[in-house]
């Protein structure tokens, strides 16, 4: 007999209860035959009962579509979902536990849970196909949203093709790698500027001084907006990092916003922030067009149409956090690694030949976005996990850059990595990252400069992990040179 897969407490019990012949034989007459129900309706149906447990107050809501062979869910102790862990690192040796686990791990998340996918091969699987794993269902993020937030947020992350397709194909070809080119030199110069200035002090808060200015400088060169307003989209994108912790520092009414927290992204008035300077932006764009992003998207013939102003604002919001968040991660962490692998500094220092392997391997280590969630719409299996449609799952890209069965010692930080097939940029597919190019560009100038100027990281002090399970930031460090 095949019994209903799902049962989970109501109590909030750290695993889910999986029915065997010998559990239901301890329930009422009538609970003991709705896997019997469920057997002989038709697989669209839904059948439930609710059940009190013998001598105990718990109640326990048993649902079940089609008949199914019940799946244990490896829910264990492990919660990769908790932010405040991230506070002093990411949690590797649980995700090197849920890599060596059979199957994929089932993470309780508030008053649900999602399927962990840890390992290389499924986050290629899972970001390969998104007719069964859509970023358009549900929301990119852990958490859930009611239908008119998810409206309100959807950016080009949480949509699949061919509606993706349509609003990549507006920005996809400033972000070529010969486009790209055209940006080297004023990159150079401004990765220049800055480090002249920690050059003197020999070392200081790398944060504040590089890692922050450096990438969203050049981000805002290729969109247009003003250089004297860099600090204030650092600003509005510290804050917005925030909304990925528990802790949210700001009034709801910050920046002049009157939107309800939920129809807004991250949950943070900083994004109303973003919103209304970019909407002054483009307005000023749309009457007086000029050479950068904004006005490509303003501009832009999508299919016969404009972006409506909702995708403007969303797609704005996504380039400006996007296109520095992750770069300042990735070079924060870079300078980090190099502090603590004094060795691998000296590699590079002594065979510049190393620089992209090097980059890739800076990406690799530093994992800016910890994970991403795609939503099942259809029955599937995963690694020998049954995926019901309407599940949550959630890859996580850490575990899969540590993963033993794709990189040689993945442990270790080694700038001469041969094999590097890091999945920071994510698993391929239509998400693949957009700015992954513009990244390594980015990277590569900052390591350049760095070498050319003898700036080898030597101490790390003061470093302060952003309590965060979706970036991999930190607030500030100490470099000393």
């Amino acid at each position: 007999m095949r019994f209903p897969r799902r049962c989970p407490v109501l109590s909030g019990t750290a695993t889910s209860t999986v029915w065997t012949p010998a559990s239901l034989s301890r329930l009422p007459i009538s609970s003991r035959l709705a896997p019997v129900f469920s057997m002989l309706l038709a697989p669209w149906l839904a059948t439930w009962a609710v059940i009190k447990s013998l001598g105990s107050k718990r109640m326990i809501i048993v649902i079940g579509m089609a008949a199914r062979e019940p799946v244990t869910r490896h829910t264990r102790s492990i919660d990769i979902a908790d932010s405040t862990r991230y506070a002093t690192g990411i949690p590797f040796n649980d995700f090197r536990t849920l890599r060596d686990t059979n199957g994929l791990h089932w993470n309780r998340y508030n008053d649900d849970g999602f399927w962990a996918v840890t390992r290389h091969a499924d986050i290629q699987t899972v970001s390969l196909k998104p007719e069964i794993f859509s970023s358009a269902v549900g929301h990119v993020n852990l958490w859930d949203l009611e239908a008119d937030a998810l409206e309100a947020r959807r950016s080009i992350l949480e949509h699949d093709p061919p509606a993706h397709t349509r609003l990549r194909r507006v920005v996809s070809k400033a972000f070529t790698p010969r486009q790209l080119r055209g940006y080297e030199s004023s990159t150079r110069m401004i990765a220049t500027e800055l480090l002249d200035r920690i050059q003197v002090t020999h070392g200081g808060e790398w944060v504040e001084m590089v890692a922050a200015p450096l990438p969203i400088r050049v981000i805002i060169s290729m969109l247009g907006i003003l250089p004297e307003d860099a600090d204030y989209m650092v600003e509005l994108s510290n804050h917005l990092v925030e909304g990925t912790t528990a802790e949210q520092p700001l009034p709801d009414n910050a920046y002049g916003n009157t939107t309800p927290l939920p129809l807004l992204p991250f949950a943070s008035p900083a994004s109303h922030g973003l919103y209304e300077y970019g909407k002054k932006l483009g307005e000023q764009r749309l009457a007086i067009p000029e050479d950068d992003l904004v006005s490509v998207l303003v501009h832009a013939d999508v299919g016969g149409d404009r972006l409506t102003p909702a995708e403007f604002r969303n797609f704005f919001q996504v380039l400006v956090f996007g296109g520095n968040e992750t770069t300042r991660t990735a070079i924060t962490h870079g300078a980090i690694a190099f502090a603590e692998n004094p060795e691998q500094w000296q590699r590079l220092q002594n065979d510049h030949s190393l620089l992209d392997s090097a980059v890739e391997e800076i990406i690799r280590w530093s994992t800016p976005i910890l994970h991403m969630r795609r939503t099942a719409v259809t029955d599937t299996e995963l690694s020998g996990t049954h995926i019901t449609a309407g599940d949550k799952v959630v890859m996580w890209y850490p575990s899969a850059n540590r993963d033993a069965s794709v990189f040689d010692e993945p442990d270790m930080f080694n700038v001469g990595r041969v094999e590097n097939p890091q999945i920071s940029f994510g698993g391929g597919g239509p998400h693949f990252c957009l700015g992954a190019f513009l990244a390594r560009m980015e990277i590569k100038v900052l390591l350049e400069e760095m070498l050319a100027r003898g700036l080898q990281p030597r101490t790390i002090e003061r470093l302060i992990r952003i309590p965060s399970n979706f970036v991999h930031g930190v607030k500030a460090v100490n470099v000393g040179f």
